[in-house]
């Protein structure tokens, strides 16, 4: 659309005023239309492209309809990393996480896996795309992290570190300075790990805080036996390898002043349980739910103390069922297989029973990863990034069994002509930010 000059001249506090402004073809000031293109931008989804030369945040923008339209990129101010998987060769899911990037109010936080480090991002208002860098990237305490917490309430971040020196450490998230350090919050994870590490069968899954805050999660997937050690090859949980290598979720009292307790106390999964991978809180119970890449899920039932009780609850025909996410608007959660690209809608009832609601296969093969639900003019999304088809996948939630996919981004002809690089096995993370 073509734009012509125009000008007025006004009275203003009994004075002159020159105002120069353009008008397009149809005679619609551009700044009028700037702030329409603005109005109609609700929001953000991000998730990191993990490149080990130059990690970037990648931001789309959410429309008024909760579809997408590319953005921006932000280098997060280090390098991205892959872990190693053995036997097969690296595909997607670099991290063995969920949690890369995390939003809260108005700011970002995102880790740098190749190079040790966590930052946090101020999110532009206007244009929720365009990031600015708070402080300066800070160290993780540890090797190789992979996934933050946020807790909202006290300002606190914490890391969770996946690689030889693996563990948590927390920080206060600050306005002017970024990350800064919570002394007594550095607690190990002991396991033997290599840097990057080896997996995803072994690694660190996951970091989450409880509903309150008062306890922070982290979730540590459990290790298969050798094929051969059992009959028919198939995993029994009599086998010791099995009892004493089944996975675990540490948790971690938080104080009053954000620091953590000495030690954490151990809760694995009950009987069938064996890869504990993303939590996700449960409101108003006490509880998580888990996903479990070997089975299906998990309710964890904390409201008897920190070693909780679990029930285990399988998805026939799964994969490698890995992220979830919960709506507020439907009362279920959206769990992501990347080995059967299905988003299965289960819920979890008042005594902690789960179940299967509905099963949604997306494009084959597209790897469906991390997700997200986010809520646009009253009404939820959920967004769920596809590696392999370098594509995200807009679901709207109207109400349980009712999910629907609205739109296939493919982000990847746009990411090309901005200079983005984008390699399918190393995107990562997904999370939200929309206008209040």
């Amino acid at each position: 659309m073509k734009s012509l000059t125009s000008a007025s001249i006004f009275i203003i506090a009994g004075h002159l005023a020159f105002v120069s402004f353009s008008v397009s073809a149809a005679g619609i000031p551009a700044i009028c239309q700037q702030s329409a293109k603005q109005a109609a931008v609700h929001g953000a989804v991000y998730f990191i492209n993990n490149d080990g030369n130059a990690n970037k945040i990648i931001a789309h923008e959410i429309q008024q309809d909760g579809t997408l339209k590319f953005g921006a990129s932000t280098w997060a101010g280090g390098r991205g990393s892959h872990g190693n998987e053995a036997p097969a060769p690296n595909g997607p899911d670099a991290l063995f996480s969920q949690g890369a990037v995390k939003v809260s109010g108005n700011h970002l936080f995102t880790i740098n896996a190749g190079s040790n480090t966590a930052a946090m991002f101020e999110i532009n208002q206007e244009n929720p795309t365009k990031l600015h860098m708070v402080g300066t990237p800070v160290s993780t305490g540890g090797e190789f992290p992979m996934a933050m917490a946020v807790d909202s309430k006290r300002g606190q971040v914490c890391v969770a570190n996946g690689g030889a020196v693996n563990g948590v450490q927390c920080f206060k998230a600050d306005n002017k300075q970024g990350l800064i350090e919570i002394q007594n919050t550095l607690r190990p994870l002991n396991i033997k790990q290599s840097t990057p590490p080896t997996g995803p069968a072994g690694t660190v899954s996951h970091i989450l805080f409880s509903e309150d805050g008062t306890k922070l999660f982290a979730s540590v997937k459990g290790v298969p036996p050798t094929p051969g050690t059992s009959p028919s090859h198939i995993l029994q949980l009599s086998d010791p390898l099995i009892q004493t290598n089944k996975g675990f979720i540490a948790t971690w009292d938080v104080n009053p002043d954000g620091t953590l307790s000495p030690s954490f106390k151990s809760s694995p999964p009950s009987k069938g349980g064996l890869l504990p991978f993303s939590m996700t809180v449960i409101p108003g119970k006490n509880s998580i739910l888990n996903t479990d890449a070997g089975v299906g899920f998990s309710v964890f039932d904390f409201s008897k103390g920190d070693q909780a009780s679990s029930s285990v609850i399988p998805i026939n025909g799964q994969k490698a069922t890995c992220w979830s996410s919960f709506s507020t608007k439907t009362g279920t959660f959206f769990l992501t297989d990347i080995g059967t690209s299905t988003v299965s809608e289960v819920q979890v009832d008042g005594n902690l029973k789960g179940s299967i609601v509905k099963q949604y296969p997306l494009a084959p093969n597209s790897a469906t990863i991390d997700n997200e639900v986010a809520t646009v003019n009253g009404k939820d999304f959920l967004y769920v990034l596809q590696p392999n088809a370098t594509s995200i996948s807009v679901m709207s939630l109207p109400s349980a069994g009712q999910a629907k996919v609205v739109q296939t981004f493919n982000f990847a002809d746009d990411a090309k002509k901005g200079g983005i690089t984008v390699d399918a096995n190393n995107l990562q993370g997904m999370s939200a930010f929309v206008k209040a």
